[in-house]
C-alpha cells in the first residue's frame, strides 16, 4: 500500500512540469526527478564531443532530457552512452557542410545547442568556416525545421575589432546567427577550467607559452562545470532573445596562475625566459605542421588580450560560479610526485588587484 501511494505521488503533475516555448508548443515533464525522470525536451548538441559538450550533454541526460548527440568520429562519441536512460542519447553522424544531415540531427528537437568552434586552424576548417560559417548554417536550418529554442555558445573576448582572427569569427557569428534565428540566446563564457583543459593542465607541462606579456594578461576563468549547469538551466528558464555573459568570478593574471599551479603541484617555479611576440609566433607557425594541437599564431595573439570587464549574468541562470582555488588541487595533484600526492595544499598569496566579482 505504501509503494502504491508512494508512486501515486511521484505521478502527480504539476504547474512547474509546464513549459511553454514559442509557437505556443508545451514541453511536459514527468517522473522523479533525476536519472529516469522524463524532462519532455529533445535536444541536439552540436559540439558535443568538445570540453564543454561533453559536461552539458551529462547534465542534460541527468535531467531526463533526450540527447541527439552528433559526432564526426565514432571513438569520440562513446563515452555518452552511460550519460543518459535507455533511449535518451541517441548518436548521430554528422557533417557541419552537409545541409541535409544538419536537418536530420536537430529536425525532431524543440531546443539546440550550437557548441561547435575551433580555436586553431586546420587544412579543412579555417577559423571563418568552423566558428562563422558552419554557427550560421547550423541557426538557419534550425529556423526552417521550426526549433522553438536556439543557444548558442561564444566568447566573453568576442569583437570584430579584436585582432584575434578567433574572436573575430565568434563575433561575426553572433551576429549571423541573430540574423538567421532572431530569438537566439547568445552565451559568452570566459576561459573555462577543469579536466581536459587548457588552461591549468596545460600551465603545467608547458609555463613557458603563459609567461608571454610577462604573465600581466589578464583572464577571467570560471569553473566549466558552472558553464555546463547555466546551460542546462536554460531549457527551465530560457533567456530568449538575450546576451549572457558568463565570466569567472575573479580577474587574474597568467603570472598569479602560474604562480598557482607551482604552489598546488609543489614544483619549482618555471625558470624558462620570457619569450618575445614575434619569436613565439615563428615558433607557432612552425608547430602547425605536427598532426595533434599546438600552440597556435593566432593563440599567441590571444595571451596578450585582457578578458573583458563586463559584468556577468549569472543570477539569469542561476548559478554561482566557483572560484579556480577551490578546485585547482582536483585537476592539478597528478602533477605532483609521489612523495608529495597527500600534502596538503598551500595557495599563493592573491595579488592586490585580484578582487572577486558580485554576480
Amino acid at each position: 500500500m505504501l509503494r502504491l501511494q508512494r508512486t501515486v505521488v511521484v505521478g502527480k503533475r504539476a504547474y512547474h512540469d509546464l513549459v511553454t516555448l514559442p509557437g505556443n508548443k508545451p514541453v511536459i515533464s514527468s517522473g522523479p526527478p533525476g536519472y529516469s525522470a522524463v524532462s519532455g525536451h529533445r535536444v541536439t548538441v552540436f559540439g558535443c564531443t568538445g570540453f564543454l559538450g561533453r559536461y552539458l550533454v551529462s547534465k542534460l541526460g541527468k535531467m531526463g532530457t533526450q540527447v541527439i548527440v552528433p559526432y564526426r568520429e565514432e571513438d569520440e562519441a562513446r563515452l555518452f552512452k552511460p550519460m543518459g536512460d535507455l533511449g535518451q542519447i541517441v548518436r548521430m553522424e554528422w557533417d557541419m557542410r552537409d545541409e541535409n544531415m544538419v536537418a536530420e540531427c536537430l529536425r525532431h528537437s524543440d531546443t539546440v545547442y550550437n557548441l561547435v568552434g575551433r580555436d586553431f586552424e586546420t587544412k579543412n576548417f579555417n577559423f571563418r568556416s568552423a566558428n562563422t560559417v558552419g554557427p550560421a548554417r547550423i541557426a538557419k536550418i534550425a529556423a526552417e525545421c521550426g526549433v522553438s529554442q536556439f543557444i548558442q555558445v561564444s566568447h566573453l573576448d568576442a569583437s570584430k575589432t579584436s585582432p584575434s582572427k578567433f574572436y573575430q569569427a565568434k563575433a561575426e557569428a553572433e551576429e549571423l546567427v541573430k540574423e538567421a534565428f532572431p530569438t537566439a540566446t547568445i552565451v559568452r563564457p570566459g576561459p573555462m577550467f577543469g579536466y581536459e583543459d587548457k588552461l591549468l593542465t596545460n600551465m603545467a607541462v608547458w609555463p613557458i607559452w603563459w609567461k608571454l606579456n610577462h604573465g600581466e594578461t589578464k583572464i577571467r576563468p570560471v569553473h566549466v562545470f558552472d558553464v555546463a549547469q547555466a546551460l542546462a538551466n536554460l531549457l527551465a528558464h530560457p533567456q530568449y532573445s538575450r546576451t549572457l555573459n558568463l565570466p569567472g568570478p575573479s580577474t587574474l593574471s597568467y603570472e598569479y596562475l602560474l604562480d598557482l599551479v607551482s604552489s598546488v603541484t609543489l614544483n619549482p617555479p618555471s625558470r624558462a625566459p620570457v619569450v618575445p611576440k614575434a619569436v613565439a609566433i615563428a615558433f607557432a607557425k612552425v608547430a602547425q605542421s605536427v598532426w595533434w594541437p599546438a600552440l597556435s599564431p593566432d593563440e599567441v595573439t590571444r595571451r596578450y588580450i585582457n578578458d573583458s570587464t563586463v559584468a556577468g549574468d549569472w543570477d539569469a541562470v542561476g548559478v554561482q560560479p566557483s572560484e579556480i582555488e577551490t578546485h585547482a588541487i582536483t585537476y592539478l595533484r597528478r602533477y605532483r610526485s609521489a612523495e608529495n600526492s597527500a600534502r596538503p595544499t598551500v595557495l599563493p598569496a592573491r595579488p592586490l588587484g585580484a578582487v572577486a566579482e558580485q554576480f
